[in-house]
């Protein structure tokens, strides 16, 4: 095969980048990685740990694939690496350059879009290998290797948990000193005094100038005997403010975003936002909808920038022109190797998308691109209005705002449009009665949970974890049991809080967020090809062994918990474990026997077959069902209504509420 060989990371991009090559090119793809790092040597862990030189193997499942790459490099003119533009696709370009022996004719390519005009001007720009990026990937696999084998054996074999992480185990760190203050929490009575002027809330802030804070019923009582009839308004405030437009997305913010409006989890975003930057077919091609999806920078090509001021100004007007976002100094670890996640072309509006794309694929492309061209887009300009009212020395206020000039909002809406509010007109010196005016009980919360999308975006504000990793981490909390999503909060289970309260008794110098952040700097000091990995490894490697041997000596090992049951299976015990679901029950021969004993609620005998039970099952996306227990035989399911615990953890104050409040106007 003479020509030129290229070779990509994914298979779904291979028919559309041959299509914009044309002839003379032949593209395939590597399907990922095609080496690990071996088990071989001291704990296995493939590393000498004197060199720390690393040793690989080809993965499992590859030989044929390398078989075949290897037989088209050996025959081609030259071999092109087009894998993913990241420091993981530059590892995988220098596996493929070293197991394919093909050094000499051998070139690099970057494209951060797959697109006809994007995949052509990267072909112009063909560079060696960056081996700082190389180094800096094969750093980081290396210590991920050091603490996944050895501190997962030392859980497993004391504990019986399943695994822990550089990255993970101080994000369930995070979740389980959150659920501690949840738990711990004492609530704390307190009272507000509100009510309604025709539509607009008026809210009791003040006494003779000074904050006012009401502790019980009887303070309430107190201001309630006070006030009179008549409300005076004594000062009226108006204030033009801006409102900045969002910086486009990077993959943390992606992430937040479809997780709080559209309710995704953080695999399933990443997965469907692979899906649009590989490519959709539209009519007889395969169409790249969005740019490379893990980034965390917000710059925007020249290029898209021009076509965007240019749609502005034809769709909106130049008035509705913004500037171009620079990147923030304060973010820590920040790589700006590519472009923020924007559409590939500003024609393709979502309206045209939608007969192109599923609706979850439509639906997150739509929040990708509106929130890149609202970035260019002008500040909203918001008039706010404070109105005064006094009663008896008592300090009430309303407060809302208009929108004077939409800027970016005509593109994108707000994430609290609640605040926008037409007030009534009053002037200055006029009595006026409420509609309504209550005295309400409360009572204190707890911190909130974190939600996905509030852990993702504070492991980014310590500078812990990158673009690539944020999704996984949430995916391996979830699939060893550590933790579990009720409600959109997350909830440290029984075994994460132990787990994250091990790892603290002997690591807490290791397994925190300053250290691990700290590991994320050198990281990238190495890929700036400032600094060598070899004392970053070696460092660790001292620091970290001697607590391994220390934790393997005086841990308390926790024996497995039987449930005083026999499998009926096979006769063994039948032991608790825990998945990603919570804890179960089920046999301790386990893998020879799979049997798992079903514990919770029951429905009956199934209407269908009439013999198996009713119980509760999970689907794919974690949701409840109903379920015959003699399936496969019997196919019967129907839906599951699941009653929403309290957010509080016990009863429900804030609906109580309404039970306690004082009506100030009979």
């Amino acid at each position: 095969m003479a020509g030129t060989l290229v070779i990509l990371e994914s298979p779904t991009k291979t028919k559309a980048v041959a299509k914009y090559l044309g002839e003379g090119y032949t593209v395939l793809s590597s399907e990922g990685h095609i080496r690990n790092l071996s088990t071989k040597g001291e704990f296995g862990l493939g590393v000498d740990i004197i060199t720390f030189e690393p040793t690989y193997k080809i993965e499992r499942g590859k030989k044929e694939k390398v078989k075949e790459l290897k037989t088209a490099a050996k025959s081609a003119d030259l071999v092109i690496l087009a894998t993913d533009p990241d420091r993981e696709g530059e590892a995988i370009a220098y596996h493929l350059n070293e197991v394919l022996a093909c050094k000499d004719k051998s070139r690099r390519v970057r494209f951060n879009e797959v697109t006809k005009d994007a995949v052509l001007e990267a072909f112009q720009y063909q560079t060696d290998i960056d081996m700082n990026l190389v180094k800096s990937q094969e750093a980081r696999r290396i210590l991920d290797r050091f603490i996944g084998f050895r501190l997962s054996k030392l859980l497993q074999k004391k504990i019986k948990s399943k695994s822990a992480g550089r990255v993970q185990s101080v994000a369930l760190k995070l979740i389980v000193e959150r659920e501690k203050e949840y738990q711990n929490f004492v609530p704390k009575e307190y009272w507000t005094v509100e009510g309604l002027y025709k539509k607009a809330v008026v809210k009791l802030v003040k006494y003779q100038n000074e904050k006012i804070e009401l502790n019980n019923e009887a303070e309430v009582l107190k201001v309630k005997a006070a006030l009179q009839k008549d409300y005076e308004v004594v000062d009226i405030k108006e204030s033009e403010r801006q409102r900045k437009s969002p910086n486009p997305h990077t993959t943390s913010t992606m992430l937040q975003e479809a997780s709080s409006k559209l309710g995704f989890p953080s695999n399933k975003t990443s997965m469907i936002a692979q899906q649009l930057y590989e490519g959709i077919k539209v009519k007889d091609d395969l169409v790249g909808f969005i740019t490379y999806p893990r980034t965390d920078s917000i710059r925007l090509s020249e290029k898209f920038v021009q076509d965007a001021f240019d749609y502005i100004t034809i769709n909106y007007g130049k008035e509705y022109l913004g500037e171009v976002k620079q990147p923030s100094r304060k973010k820590k670890n920040v790589q700006d190797a590519h472009e923020a996640i924007r559409p590939t072309d500003l024609t393709m509006t979502p309206d045209l998308a939608k007969e192109y794309l599923s609706r979850d694929q439509w639906r997150l492309y739509k929040i990708i691109y509106q929130r890149a061209l609202a970035s260019l887009m002008a500040s909203a300009k918001l008039l706010g209005t404070t109105i005064i009212l006094l009663n008896n020395d008592y300090e009430f206020r309303i407060t809302g705002s208009v929108v004077i000039f939409e800027g970016f909002l005509k593109a994108v809406s707000l994430d609290d449009d609640e605040d926008l509010a037409k007030l009534p007109k009053l002037k200055i010196g006029q009595f006026i009665n409420l509609n309504e005016l209550y005295g309400i009980r409360h009572f204190t919360k707890p911190p909130s949970r974190y939600s996905e999308a509030r852990l993702i975006k504070t492991l980014e504000e310590i500078g812990v974890g990158r673009p690539s990793t944020y999704a996984p981490i949430m995916k391996t909390l979830r699939d060893r049991g550590y933790i579990m999503i009720e409600n959109k909060a997350i909830k440290a289970t029984e075994r994460g809080i132990l787990t994250s309260d091990k790892l603290q008794e002997y690591f807490n110098d290791i397994i925190n967020e300053s250290y691990t952040s700290s590991i994320e700097e050198t990281l990238d000091v190495i890929s700036k090809g400032e600094s060598e990995p070899k004392p970053l490894l070696k460092e660790f490697w001292e620091r970290f062994e001697p607590r391994i041997e220390n934790a393997m000596n005086l841990m308390e090992e926790i024996p497995v918990e039987k449930a005083g049951i026999i499998c009926p299976e096979c006769g063994n015990d039948l032991v608790y474990r825990y998945g990603k679901y919570g804890k179960f029950i089920a046999c301790s021969g386990f893998p020879k026997c799979r049997y798992i004993h079903q514990t919770g609620p029951k429905f009956g005998t199934c209407p269908k077959c009439g013999i198996g039970e009713i119980i509760l099952k999970f689907n794919k996306r974690n949701q409840r069902f109903k379920a015959c227990t003699n399936y496969p035989d019997c196919d019967y399911t129907d839906s599951y209504k699941e009653e929403k615990p309290d957010d509080n953890g016990g009863d429900n104050i804030e609906e109580k509420n309404e039970l306690y409040r004082i009506n100030f106007l009979n």
